[in-house]
C-alpha cells in the first residue's frame, strides 16, 4: 500500500512511540485503513527509528471535522450496530461509522498518542470502538428533564445516583437505559452515564476482557460512587468558587485535551457549551450544556426535545436563547429572538472572545 509522506515541520495528530516496531506498525496501519475502506491518498506518514505520526493530507490550517460527512473525498456512510434491549434481544442502532472516527483522529488540530502497552494498532481499534459504543448509545435517549426538581432513580437498582449494595455497576447502569422513563436526570449526570455504560459495555460484550471489565469496575467502585469523578477535576476550573485542589484529581474513565479548535469533534467526544448569560446561568441545570459529539455533524439531545439530535449550530443557539426565557423551543416559540449569520458564527468561539464554545474535549482513556 503506497503512503504518502510529509516534511517534518509539519505537526501531527495520531503519534505511536513504538521503539524497534516502527515498520510493523507501518504495515499494520496500512491494513487498518484498508480496512475501513480508507484511501492512502488521504493519510501522510512520518517515522524515525521510535515513533510514527499519522495525519490527513488536508491542509495543515484545516482543524475542522464538523462536516466531515459533507465531504465527497470522504464518502462517509453510517453503521448499523446491535445493542442488547434486555432478555437476550437485540435492536439495530445506525450510529457513526468507525471510518469517520478514524478521520476525525487523523485531522489537524489535536494530538492524541500512544506509547508503552498501548502502542499498538489494536490500542488504536479499541479507541476507535469505544467511541463508537458511546456515541451508539447517545443516539437515541428519552430521559426524562427534572427543570430543577430533585433527580429521580429506579429505586430497585439505585438510591440518589448510587447503585444499591449488592447491584453490579453494569446492571444497575444498563437498566438506566433500558427503563429511561423511571429516570429524570440532568444533562450532567447523563453524559456521565452514556461513558459509563459505553466503556463497560465495549469490554463485557463488544470485545470481552474479562481483565479490563473488572479493572473498570474496581476504578469505578473505588469510593462506592460510580459516578463521582469520571471525568478530570481540572475540566470545571473556570467555574466559580472551584477547588484548586481539584486540579489533581484524574478522571476515572476520562482524559482532557486542551485548547481545541471549536469546529474540531471527534465522535466520542465530550464538549462543553458554557452560558454565558449570568442572570439565567444562576437556574438550576442551565448553567451550560454538556455536549457527546455523535459524528455527522450531530449532538446528543438526552431528552428527544429535539428528534434525539442537535446539529452544532442548532446547540449553540439552545444555549444562547436561554437568556431569553426560551427553556422550551415550543413552549417558548414567541421568545426566540432571531441571530444573524455573523452572531451564529460569534457563538461558536469562545467564552473569552465572545462565544459559547470552551475549548476542551473529555475524550476516553486508554484501558
Amino acid at each position: 500500500m503506497a503512503i504518502a509522506c510529509w516534511a517534518a515541520s509539519v505537526s501531527a495528530e495520531l503519534v505511536f512511540r513504538c521503539p524497534g516496531t516502527v515498520e510493523q506498525l507501518h504495515m499494520e496501519m496500512g491494513d487498518y485503513l484498508l480496512r475501513l475502506e480508507i484511501p492512502s491518498t488521504l493519510v501522510k506518514f512520518r517515522m524515525d527509528s521510535n515513533s510514527m505520526t499519522a495525519a490527513l493530507t488536508t491542509p495543515v490550517e484545516d482543524e475542522l471535522t464538523l462536516d466531515f460527512i459533507l465531504r465527497p473525498e470522504f464518502s462517509l456512510t453510517t453503521e448499523t450496530v446491535q445493542l442488547p434491549t434486555g432478555g437476550g434481544k437485540f435492536r439495530p442502532v445506525i450510529t457513526v461509522s468507525r471510518k469517520e472516527i478514524l478521520l476525525a483522529l487523523l485531522q489537524h488540530g489535536r494530538r492524541i498518542e500512544f506509547s508503552g502497552q498501548h502502542c499498538s494498532i489494536a490500542a488504536l481499534e479499541d479507541h476507535v470502538g469505544i467511541r463508537q459504543n458511546i456515541v451508539a448509545w447517545a443516539e437515541s435517549l428519552s430521559w426524562i428533564w427534572p427543570d430543577g426538581e430533585a433527580a429521580r432513580w429506579n429505586r430497585k437498582y439505585w438510591k440518589r445516583g448510587t447503585p444499591r449494595k449488592g447491584v453490579p455497576v453494569h446492571v444497575a447502569v444498563m437498566d438506566v437505559f433500558l427503563h429511561q422513563k423511571k429516570y429524570a436526570i440532568g444533562c450532567y449526570t447523563a453524559t456521565k452515564l452514556i461513558y459509563v455504560q459505553g466503556l463497560l459495555d465495549f469490554y463485557r460484550r463488544v470485545k470481552p476482557d474479562a481483565a479490563n471489565t473488572s479493572r473498570l469496575e474496581r476504578i469505578l467502585m473505588a469510593d462506592g460512587e460510580p459516578l463521582v469523578d469520571i471525568e478530570p477535576g481540572r475540566m470545571w476550573s473556570f467555574e466559580k468558587g472551584f477547588d484548586p485542589s481539584g486540579m489533581a484529581q484524574p478522571g476515572k474513565l476520562l482524559d482532557l485535551q486542551s485548547p481545541i479548535a471549536s469546529g474540531n469533534f471527534v465522535p466520542g467526544d465530550w464538549g462543553y457549551l458554557l452560558n454565558t448569560d449570568a442572570r439565567t446561568y444562576e437556574k438550576t441545570g442551565y448553567e451550560g450544556s454538556n455536549a457527546i459529539y455523535l459524528g455527522r455533524n450531530q449532538f446528543d439531545d438526552y431528552y428527544n426535545e429535539h428528534r434525539h439530535r442537535y446539529t452544532y449550530q442548532e446547540k449553540l443557539e439552545e444555549v444562547y436563547q436561554w437568556r431569553n426565557d426560551v427553556f422550551n423551543r415550543t413552549r417558548d416559540e414567541m421568545k426566540i429572538q432571531p441571530l444573524t449569520l455573523a452572531d451564529r458564527h460569534q457563538l461558536g468561539s469562545t467564552p473569552s472572545a465572545g462565544g459559547l464554545q470552551m475549548d476542551f474535549r473529555a475524550i476516553p482513556r486508554q484501558f
